[in-house]
């Protein structure tokens, strides 16, 4: 592909598991409602012309390419759960055997569900699988057995849809007499491998609306979305004492006006039945000389 040498790795995305009926324009909708999408190439073969069931979707930044790698993946399209995720990060990623068994499942639970509830505990490789019958068991694989163990330890007798599943290693396809995944060979194996990236677990769930199913029940508060601080309540009052008195007005920093303290001594003087003040007697207002004339003003 021409296109594939001026790609930008670290904002593209793997699809996998497509349908047959899946096409780049499909791809090019349903990706571009979580960011502009720059460029949809799906693998076809040259003989048949159909492709090979995955795909690669390029967006113009790396946030965007986060932001829906995380809400898109287990996304059904066709009744079949996408697996996206970074194509960098595909070539990279190696199954070093930690595989869970998830058994007694409800006939409820789907991919999507079962790739949210254990995606807490750590980075999931491939899509689960789930095989439904009269007993329904999912599988489930991580990429270090950190995350396998702290699944097993936290998920085993937990209830999912009303029903308790069980957790163990899943047994190995290649084992003749029902040796298990998370032996001690494949841990030192796992060990001896170097990780060129730290893959972070999965913790943003698409299908979260406010509620919460699964891992999103365990997952602890960011520190962004701290609960807020209760209020202090002051303490009541000793018993006897009654309500405490209420606060006393603030007092005027400056006295009134020299009008205000005239008016209110003329309604004293008044009540008592006397000459107003700032009345001379006779009723002639003081500041006035005995012609009327008020002081100030030339005859």
């Amino acid at each position: 592909m021409a296109h594939q040498s001026e790609r930008n790795q670290e904002a593209t995305l793997f699809v996998g598991e497509l349908d047959n009926r899946a096409n780049e324009a499909l791809l090019w909708e349903l990706f571009l409602q979580a960011g502009p999408v720059a460029h949809v190439h799906i693998p076809k073969d040259k003989l048949t012309g159909e492709h090979q069931g995955f795909g690669f979707v390029e967006f113009y930044s790396e946030v965007d390419a986060d932001y829906a790698g995380k809400i898109m993946n287990m996304v059904k399209l066709y009744g079949r759960p996408l697996r996206v995720n970074k194509a960098s990060r595909d070539k990279n990623t190696l199954d070093v055997g930690a595989n869970l068994f998830i058994g007694n499942l409800d006939p409820e639970v789907d991919e999507k569900l079962l790739y949210d509830t254990f995606s807490a505990f750590g980075v999931i490789i491939n899509t689960p699988k789930i095989v439904q019958g009269e007993r329904c068991f999912g599988f489930v694989s991580f990429d270090c057995f950190e995350a396998s163990d702290a699944a097993l330890a936290a998920m085993n007798g937990q209830y999912l849809c009303n029903r308790p599943i069980h957790v163990s290693y899943a047994i190995k396809k290649d084992s003749t007499r029902g040796e298990r995944h998370g032996d001690m060979a494949e841990r030192m194996l796992a060990a001896s491998r170097t990780r060129t990236t730290v893959n972070r677990p999965h913790t943003l769930f698409a299908a979260n609306s406010g509620g919460g199913t699964g891992a999103n029940a365990v997952a602890a508060p960011t520190p962004q979305h701290q609960p807020p601080a209760p209020q202090r309540i002051p303490p009541a009052p000793p018993s006897g004492q009654g309500a405490p008195p209420p606060p006393q007005q603030m007092r005027m920093a400056f006295p009134p006006p020299p009008y205000m303290m005239g008016m209110a001594q003329g309604r004293q003087a008044m009540a008592q039945g006397g000459q107003p003040v700032g009345m001379a007697q006779g009723g002639q207002p003081m500041g006035m000389p005995q012609g009327g004339q008020p002081v100030g003003m030339a005859q």
